[in-house]
């Protein structure tokens, strides 16, 4: 019984990982990761394609005009050229983000629900202090 239902599951994750999965009516193919993907990181500084892959006409353009002398290039026809390799330069990778702000204000946010837990619990599911614990009953025990 248990390996009909394994065989049973690994036959159906054979079968769909093997053809087009149907997903609201339309077919949908899962992406070849075996391709080179770009991907922009500081540790990875060369991607293995290149940012942009359809080149318009005015980049295949300045493509053609790259195999030149770069010295007829402008500033901003460099930049360009850099744009369709690169996505983000390592200045705008190493910039910071806000991010830490989110993360401070759902701690602060879960450490302030917990405090009104810890309010609620002592108001209404502890009972009130035993009189054992008063220092008037301690003082009489110690004597």
């Amino acid at each position: 019984m248990l390996t009909a239902r394994a065989l049973s599951l690994i036959s159906k994750r054979a079968i769909s990982t093997s053809v087009c999965v149907r997903a609201h009516g339309s077919v949908v193919k899962s992406e070849d990761y075996a391709l080179p993907s770009y991907v922009d990181r500081r540790d990875y500084p060369l991607p293995d394609v290149a940012h942009v892959k359809q080149l318009s006409a005015s980049q295949k353009a300045l493509k053609e005009k790259e195999k030149a002398d770069w010295s007829s290039l402008s500033r901003d026809e460099k930049v360009q050229l850099r744009r369709i390799q690169f996505n983000e330069s390592f200045a705008e990778m190493n910039r910071s983000t806000n991010e830490w702000k989110t993360v401070v204000g759902l701690a602060m946010f879960f450490i302030g629900f917990t405090a009104l837990v810890l309010i609620w619990e002592k108001h209404y599911v502890y009972g009130p202090i035993p009189h054992t614990f008063d220092c008037d009953w301690v003082a009489k025990q110690t004597k």
